[in-house]
């Protein structure tokens, strides 16, 4: 079992900045990577950046790309999403998630950090 505690998040002005942290725990070495996802009011959850553990290899949303950074300190076992450049239809609440190894499956979910972003 993997164990993800999420920090950071808030309130920020557009254009301001914010970063997450998402720190694993337990049986790491059954994640294959850690994704962000992000849930607006009335909307489906949709998927943000990815990186994976070993390599570092990212993937983003084509929404965020070139504002958001994902990242990882391994020494930690975090994994950090910052983000540049907010806007408003940022505003969402975000979750870091597991995934497994050979699958596109996540088996583990933090709790959840609210960002809104003022206009």
């Amino acid at each position: 079992q993997v164990q993800l505690g999420q920090s950071g998040g808030g309130l920020v002005q557009a254009g301001n900045s914010l970063r997450l942290s998402c720190a694993a725990s337990g049986r790491i070495a059954g994640s294959y990577a850690i994704g962000w996802f992000r849930q607006a009011p009335g909307k489906e959850r949709e998927f943000v950046a990815l990186i994976t553990w070993n390599t570092g290899s990212t993937s983003y949303a084509e929404s965020v790309r070139g504002r958001f950074t994902i990242s990882r300190d391994n020494a930690k076992n975090t994994v950090y999403l910052q983000m540049n450049s907010l806007k408003p239809e940022d505003t969402a609440v975000y979750y870091c998630a597991s995934r497994v190894f050979g699958g596109t499956s996540y088996n583990y979910w933090g709790q959840g950090t609210q960002v809104t972003v003022s206009s």
